[in-house]
């Protein structure tokens, strides 16, 4: 089983995701991690290459400057020697039955391209970071996946090596965001299936607990959004997208949110995801069309400037 990490600037959180991995109960003999530090410019590498002295599995680490999540993704692709990667972003956190869950899914179900998992509520607590939190368990309990505009993000999932190998690995292009929504697309439309685990662990979205923090986000994630758009239109519906969709969409979320976790806060999302549609929307909007090229029928080779560290177990 291969666990990878792709990171950037994430000094204050990417110990505890790795500590996560630490503890998991399955076998460490079969576990390795590949870890890519796309162009950090705070403490973050050296806080991994400390952390990786001391773990009982091998580990690589492969560092440069910034290139992209869609190259930082393929270069765990081209270097993962398990069946499987589970993808760990370094604001997320593990249960510690994890690993061997996803991995026993994976061995029972040889069709399976991508097992997704459940969301919990991170430790730490705050209006906004809860709200985020809601519709994602939402989705979680009841999304089949058939729809290319409700597909899984690399979040808690598991992907079989040789399906994502096979799609061609992730669009370099998609530099931002949606690169792994693009993935799962291919992946299906090759015939494999998406299966729905019984695994948890949690995510921070790296500490969000401002509206102003939330608003820079879906902003954001509008601009990049645009790009997977130009390339497949099936992945968003623009008009679905827009912030009276988003109160409609919230009010829904919020009755069902409040059935699942009992928490009045849940009344609070259609207007929650109004906000962030709007924010959303002028991202989207504004964003420059970039038509993305297709991926490559091969994987990238890695870029000549990323140094590669290899650490075993003593």
């Amino acid at each position: 089983m291969t666990i990878g990490i792709c990171a950037r600037n994430s000094e204050n959180i990417i110990l505890e995701a790795i500590n996560s991995v630490v503890q998991q109960d399955f076998d460490h003999k079969l576990i390795e991690i590949v870890f890519v530090d796309d162009g950090s410019r705070d403490n973050t590498l050296q806080i991994v290459k400390d952390a990786f002295l001391k773990i009982d599995f091998p580990a690589t680490i492969f560092y440069g400057g910034w290139r992209g999540i869609g190259k930082a993704r393929n270069t765990i692709v081209q270097n993962a020697k398990g069946d499987y990667i589970i993808w760990l972003d370094s604001d997320e956190v593990l249960e510690k039955d994890f690993v061997r869950r996803q991995t026993n899914l994976m061995e029972l179900n040889p069709k399976a391209a991508i097992a997704t998992a459940h969301m919990k509520f991170p430790a730490m607590k705050n209006r906004v970071l809860t709200l985020e939190h809601i519709p994602y368990i939402v989705e979680n309990r009841f999304r089949d996946w058939k729809d290319p505009s409700k597909l899984p993000g690399t979040g808690g999932t598991t992907y079989r090596l040789k399906a994502i190998k096979e799609a061609g690995g992730f669009d370099e292009n998609l530099q931002g965001s949606c690169e792994d929504i693009d993935a799962a697309y291919r992946m299906t439309q090759a015939g494999w299936s998406i299966i729905r685990g019984n695994s948890y662990f949690e995510e921070s979205h790296e500490g969000l607990s401002t509206f102003g923090a939330l608003w820079r986000r879906s902003l954001k994630r509008g601009e990049t959004s645009r790009r997977v758009y130009d390339k497949n239109t099936a992945f968003f519906s623009v008009y679905r997208m827009n912030p009276l969709a988003g109160f409609v969409a919230g009010i829904r979320y919020g009755v069902i949110g409040y059935l699942l976790t009992k928490k009045k806060v849940s009344f609070l999302l259609p207007f929650f995801y109004a906000f962030k549609s709007t924010a959303w929307f002028l991202g989207f909007t504004q964003a420059r069309s970039q038509k993305s090229n297709e991926v490559s029928k091969s994987l990238p080779f890695l870029d000549e400037k990323l140094v590669k560290l290899v650490y075993n177990p003593k």
